[in-house]
């Protein structure tokens, strides 16, 4: 894994301005690849997430390069974090232009609670056939664009979810046929114990082969 910095639009001040990434290689050859969005800037959202990382180590295993990122305003990425949700489109449109200046598509939009959402909202690139959405909060989905969105979909949540509650994740998911929903056994939000993380990666990673 190596250091990525990832330039914004040159924009009302912000010249210059770039975000902080960490860019992981496919283990096979840089055909495809996900970025993968942190949860909320506001309350401790970073890409230092076990679960951002989760996400990547899968890329990983299935030979496809992964991308996570900073916020604007967290760790190294310049400005300040606004929680924004323009502003967090803006940052992962940054990224995804990154990405597939990098490797060949297809390319996975993929995110953390909050960060899932935003990669929904940034899926009608073209070059975006899949999405990987774990515990995204209900109340931001945009079940339109879900439905619009022509590729694969991936949602996993914890069966302890207060802040993603499965069942209304599933009852956005209903009647999506390309959507491949997940239940973590003993597993919050925070996946902060129990079996979530291992389960998120043995049920993920053979769903990424393209």
């Amino acid at each position: 894994e190596r250091p990525a910095t990832i330039a914004l639009a040159d924009r009302d001040g912000r010249e210059g301005w770039v975000l902080e990434g960490l860019y992981r290689p496919g283990l096979g050859t840089e055909t495809g690849g996900a970025v993968i969005a942190p949860p909320h800037p506001l309350y401790g959202g970073s890409m230092e997430s076990p679960v951002v990382n989760e996400i990547a180590f899968a890329c990983e295993k299935v030979g496809i390069a992964g991308l996570r990122f900073n916020w604007l305003g967290i760790g190294a990425s310049a400005g300040q974090a606004s929680g924004a949700p323009e502003d967090a489109i803006e940052d992962y449109c940054a990224a995804l232009d990154f990405l597939q200046e990098t490797v060949a598509p297809p390319l996975v939009a993929a995110g953390y609670s909050y960060g899932g959402a935003t990669a929904v909202a940034a899926s009608e690139r073209t070059t975006v056939r899949r999405l990987v959405l774990v515990a995204p909060p209900p109340s931001m989905l945009d079940r339109a664009r879900l439905e619009s969105f022509r590729g694969k979909v991936f949602i996993a949540v914890g069966d302890g979810d207060n802040l993603a509650p499965p069942r209304e994740l599933e009852a956005i998911a209903k009647g999506l046929d390309r959507v491949q929903f997940e239940v973590l056994d003993d597993t919050d939000h925070f996946f902060v114990s129990g079996p979530g993380l291992k389960d998120l990666r043995e049920r993920l990673t053979p769903w990424l082969e393209f």
